[in-house]
């Protein structure tokens, strides 16, 4: 069955970097695209960035244009989620998700358990 497993969160001081991935199996990253969400305590699900299964159109929020770089390592069947010059109001929980693409969670069928992201001194 389709399962998505992210990894790679973790407490990262303003201005560092860390690299998320999303292991996926079940199926290939030519099926599905994959998109990267996050969820701060108290407000919405949002998107983060998407990459496009059919031709690797990619995606991101304007909140991290600039900043976060998605990939795809089709041998390896993971997307990574680069995160650089973090921010405080970064801190959430990381969601990776397969599904039709874009931005909006509605899009996704599948997702992950999440990831921790904490951004503080």
């Amino acid at each position: 069955q389709v399962q998505l497993v992210e990894s790679g969160g973790g407490l990262v001081q303003p201005g560092g970097s860390l690299r998320l991935s999303c292991a996926a199996s079940g199926f290939t990253l030519d099926t599905y695209a994959i998109g990267w969400f996050r969820q701060a305590p108290g407000k919405e699900r949002e998107g983060v960035s998407c990459i496009r299964s059919s031709d690797g159109t990619i995606y991101y929020a304007d909140s991290v244009k600039g900043r976060f770089t998605i990939s795809r390592d089709n041998a390896k069947n993971t997307v990574y989620l680069q995160m650089n010059s973090l921010k405080p109001k970064d801190t959430a929980v990381y969601y990776c998700a397969a599904g039709f693409g874009g931005l909006g969670p509605y899009e996704y069928d599948y997702w992950g358990q999440g990831t921790q992201v904490t951004v503080s001194s």
